[in-house]
């Protein structure tokens, strides 16, 4: 329960580190993706390790964790390609523009 504790933390704490350091809106985008997965998934299961998988608190914790695996990368996805849609430049150091090329 502790470990599982910590990794949270440990994710949770890199992916601000990284949106505070990272220079355009589409890298920003993957931290926080990666904060809130590796972030926030690790601490539910250690509240349902800690409570038991079957009690009131574990089954939430559990559900919450399954929906956050399934819709994180959905609206990280949906972010990015509506900051993409709307203009919003990329950093000036990328080093392709993979949907530009395709059409």
């Amino acid at each position: 329960m502790v470990v599982l504790s910590l990794v949270g933390l440990f994710f949770s704490l890199s992916g601000a580190v990284g949106v505070l350091r990272m220079p355009d809106v589409y890298s920003r985008i993957q931290c926080t993706s990666k904060m809130i997965t590796m972030g926030a998934v690790p601490a539910l299961l250690a509240v349902a390790v800690g409570k038991g998988v079957l009690s009131q608190y574990g089954v939430h914790a559990l559900l919450v964790a399954f929906l956050l695996l399934v819709l994180n990368p959905a609206a990280s996805h949906a972010l990015g390609r509506a900051a993409y849609k709307t203009g919003i430049r990329q950093w000036a150091g990328a080093v392709v523009d993979e949907p530009r090329e395709r059409s």
